[in-house]
């Protein structure tokens, strides 16, 4: 049996080729207005998530910048040219690496973007290396999630800032309910078709990252405004030419293709939640 590890790397060798060529170089949500209701080009909503939390984070500079689970470099390369910047991006999966590389060479930023296979879970860092540490919807890979947020606090510099987005279930404490059996089985699901250990509630994220150190701590719930992606990564799907890539491209991603509507559903249910946390150093 594959460690989790080898099931995300061989997940994302499997699938971003397919990925890229139906959606292009960002590996993330869209962003469709506070009440996501805003009908906009798929590219563009993901664009304007970067954008959306650049704003909500209040990010007016950066220089060194560190992308945890850049995929194939979308958000990387966006970061290095809005901001003159030279970023690190790290993936668990080669075929990103290079892909990313690739696309940073033809983009002319081969000299200020670079791309390495990583374990975020022991970055090959020096303590506060990045002003800037971006990780937008990794972390629910992550089997340690503590690990994880103290790992992004030891490579930021003093006064850095960390910008934290993943998915997450409803909150649970008090006054809240439990998760149900019902809710526990959706998810079980979903952790099996996209690698998943388990996810944890924004709540949750937020008393780790207030314990690990980090200082003026923000988060939000942006659920409604990216729950319409699911729709529209349903419909990209049926396409002549998806459907062909999806035959060349193994099982793990048809069998996630058929699996969209477990996400969507978990959105309609209010169960699963699009979590922001932002921290500094």
């Amino acid at each position: 049996m594959p460690t989790l590890q080898q099931q995300i790397q061989q997940f994302y060798d499997a699938s971003s080729g397919l990925w890229e060529q139906i959606w292009g170089e960002h590996m993330h949500h869209g962003y469709y207005g506070e009440a996501g209701t805003e009908r906009k080009e798929r590219r563009q909503a993901q664009i304007d998530l970067i954008e959306e939390l650049l704003k909500w984070a209040d990010i007016q500079q950066a220089t060194q910048i560190l992308d945890v689970g850049c995929g194939i470099g979308g958000s990387s390369l966006y970061l290095a040219e809005k901001y003159q910047a030279t970023v690190t991006g790290i993936t668990l999966s080669p075929v990103q690496a290079n892909r990313a590389i690739a696309r940073a060479q033809a983009a002319g930023l081969g000299d200020r973007a670079t791309f390495q296979v990583a374990d975020a879970l022991e970055m090959p860092f020096a303590d506060q290396s990045f002003d800037l540490v971006w990780s937008l919807e990794s972390g629910e890979h992550m089997p340690d999630k503590q690990k994880f947020l103290q790992e992004c606090y030891r490579v930021l510099k003093p006064g850095g800032k960390f910008i934290f987005v993943t998915w997450c279930h409803r909150p649970t404490a008090a006054p809240q309910a439990p998760l149900t059996s019902d809710e526990r089985k959706l998810l079980e699901r979903i952790y099996q078709v996209y690698c998943l250990p388990y996810v944890i509630s924004l709540p949750e994220y937020e008393a780790i990252a207030q314990a690990q150190g980090f200082q003026s701590l923000r988060t939000a719930d942006w659920s409604t405004a990216v729950a319409p992606f699911w729709d529209v990564v349903i419909d990209s799907a049926i396409t002549p030419a998806a459907v062909l890539g999806l035959l060349g491209s193994g099982w793990t991603t048809i069998q996630a293709a058929l699996s969209l509507g477990l996400m969507q559903q978990g959105y309609r249910r209010g169960l699963i939640r699009f979590g922001l946390l932002y921290g500094t150093r």
